[in-house]
């Protein structure tokens, strides 16, 4: 026995583990429940809550959902729901005075938000694979390149002639060679340089002839005495 089922009215998103106290989250709820769509998102963009902005990316998740699924307007539905539920505590601690413990819980929630259409009316039915994969536009084939024939034994072969703008193979302008010149002359004027000579130390000059005199006077004296 087939069970009929009934005409779907609501199009939901939830946001699961959201890292916001749970009585913050339902505050922030509490002012979109039964707003529609671009009122909600105006209230939204307002409120200096945290919780505003979870709560935000929760409600466009839905409208995203009924336009892509259901090819619905987004204008043109209401927040019929709006709930929050406790999710797990994490547990955590920092040190205090005399060897103590200081808990730090960190509170989780779920968000849940459904929309609707104003007066009850029924969502269509979600649009079947099928028919999202037709409304992709296909891509183009890539064309292949055209194979070149290669002329038959014994045909002349004709050459195109070269576009405008474009000079044959033959008229390109050969490279001239580098001149040497400019080389010889700056190699010639490198060897013209005179070559620097050290100058020797005075310790190791000759002792002139003044500088002899006395000492040979001394030798006769001494040799007279």
């Amino acid at each position: 026995m087939a069970i009929a089922e009934k005409p779907r009215t609501e199009v939901r998103a939830v946001a699961k583990f959201v890292h916001t106290a749970p009585r913050k989250a339902m505050l922030v709820a509490d002012q979109i429940r039964g707003r529609s769509v671009p009122e909600a998102r105006t209230i939204l963009a307002f409120l200096t809550r945290d919780a505003a902005r979870d709560v935000a990316r929760v409600l466009n998740s839905a409208v995203a959902n009924a336009e892509a699924n259901h090819g619905l307007s987004g204008d043109d539905l209401f927040v019929a729901t709006a709930t929050v539920g406790a999710g797990p505590t994490l547990k955590r601690w920092r040190a205090r005075a005399r060897g103590r413990v200081g808990r730090i819980k960190k509170r989780t929630c779920h968000i849940e938000i459904t929309l609707g259409l104003p007066g009850g009316e029924a969502i269509p039915a979600p649009l079947p694979p099928a028919a999202l994969a037709e409304e992709k536009p296909k891509r183009a084939p890539r064309k292949k390149a055209e194979a070149v024939e290669a002329p038959a034994a014994g045909a002349a072969v004709v050459e195109a002639p070269p576009a405008e703008g474009e000079a044959s193979a033959e008229e390109k302008p050969k490279r001239t060679p580098r001149k040497k010149a400019e080389h010889a002359s700056e190699a010639e004027a490198v060897e013209e340089k005179p070559k620097r000579t050290r100058r020797k130390p005075e310790s190791a000059a000759e002792p002139s002839g003044e500088a002899e005199k006395p000492a040979r006077r001394k030798k006769k004296e001494s040799e007279g005495s």
